[in-house]
C-alpha cells in the first residue's frame, strides 16, 4: 500500500461504521484526514483516535444533503492541510419504505443522502482537486439486486454506480480515478438497525432475521468494517492507480449470482 503517506483525504460519514474505519485505516498509512458527518461527538472521537495514534485529522459537522457543507469541507482540507488528494463519499442512510405508502419524505431523505450526497461530494472535490487523485463512493449490494420494501435505497445505491462511471470518464484526463466499493452486510450499527427493521416487517425475531441474512452469504458471516476500509485503502494507494470506473463487491459472495 504505497503512495499514501502525506496525502490529504476527506471522508464523509466518518464518525461511525465503515466511514470511521476508512478514516482510521487511511490515517494509519500517513494520510491527513478531514471527516464530516451529522454527529459531532462521533466525529470528535474519530479525530481523537487518529491523533492518539500519531496522525493528523480535523472534523466538520454537517449534512451531505447540503452542497454548501461539502464545499466547506473541501475548503477546510485545502486550508488546513494544503491540498486534497483523496475523497471518500461514504455517508449514507438506509431504511424500509414500501411502495404505495405515503412516507415520501423518508424515501426522499434516503435518495438525497445516498445519491445526491455523493454527487455533491464529488462535485465539490472536482472544483479543487488538480490530480492525480482518488474518488471512492460506498454503494451496496442492493445496487446489484432488488429487495422488496427497499426501492428507494436500491435506486440510490444503483445511482452511485452510474455516478462513478461518468465521473471516472470526466475526471480521468486529470489522472483522478473514481470507483465504488459495494459491501454486503457489514457489522455496524446501521446493519443492526436494518436487522431490527426486517424482523419487525416479517414478524420474526432479530436473531432469526440475522440468521437468514447470514445464510445468503457463501462465506456465512457478516463482514467487518475494517475489511471494507482495507479495500478502499488499496484503491487509494499506488497499486490502485489503474483501476477506475469500477464497482467492486466486497460482500462475502452475496452478489455471486446477483450481478
Amino acid at each position: 500500500m504505497k503512495g499514501l503517506d502525506g496525502k490529504v483525504a476527506l471522508v464523509t460519514g466518518g464518525g461511525k461504521g465503515i466511514g470511521r474505519s476508512i478514516a482510521l485505516a487511511l490515517a494509519a498509512r500517513g494520510v491527513r484526514i478531514v471527516v464530516t458527518g451529522r454527529d459531532e461527538k462521533a466525529l470528535g472521537e474519530t479525530v481523537g483516535e487518529i491523533a492518539y495514534g500519531g496522525g493528523k485529522a480535523r472534523h466538520l459537522a454537517g449534512d451531505v444533503r447540503d452542497a454548501a457543507h461539502l464545499s466547506a469541507a473541501v475548503e477546510r482540507a485545502v486550508e488546513v492541510f494544503g491540498g486534497l488528494d483523496i475523497v471518500i463519499a461514504n455517508a449514507g442512510q438506509s431504511g424500509r419504505v414500501e411502495l404505495g405508502g405515503d412516507d415520501l419524505a423518508r424515501a426522499e431523505a434516503i435518495v438525497s443522502t445516498n445519491l445526491m450526497g455523493a454527487y455533491y461530494t464529488f462535485n465539490a472535490a472536482a472544483k479543487r482537486m488538480k490530480g492525480p487523485g482518488r474518488l471512492v463512493a460506498t454503494s451496496s449490494v442492493l445496487a446489484k439486486f432488488g429487495v422488496s420494501g427497499y426501492a428507494a435505497y436500491c435506486a440510490s445505491k444503483a445511482g452511485i454506480l452510474g455516478l462513478v462511471r461518468a465521473t471516472a470518464e470526466e475526471l480521468g484526463p486529470r489522472k483522478i480515478t473514481c470507483n465504488a466499493v459495494v459491501p454486503g452486510w457489514v457489522d455496524t450499527a446501521m446493519s443492526d438497525d436494518g436487522i431490527r427493521e426486517i424482523a419487525a416487517s416479517q414478524g420474526t425475531t432479530e436473531e432469526a432475521a440475522k440468521a437468514a441474512a447470514v445464510a445468503a452469504f457463501p462465506l456465512g458471516r457478516f463482514l467487518e468494517p475494517e475489511e471494507v476500509a482495507e479495500l478502499v485503502v488499496f484503491l487509494c494507494s499506488s497499486a490502485g492507480e489503474g483501476i477506475t470506473g469500477q464497482a467492486i463487491s466486497i460482500c462475502g459472495g452475496a452478489t455471486a449470482f446477483g450481478g
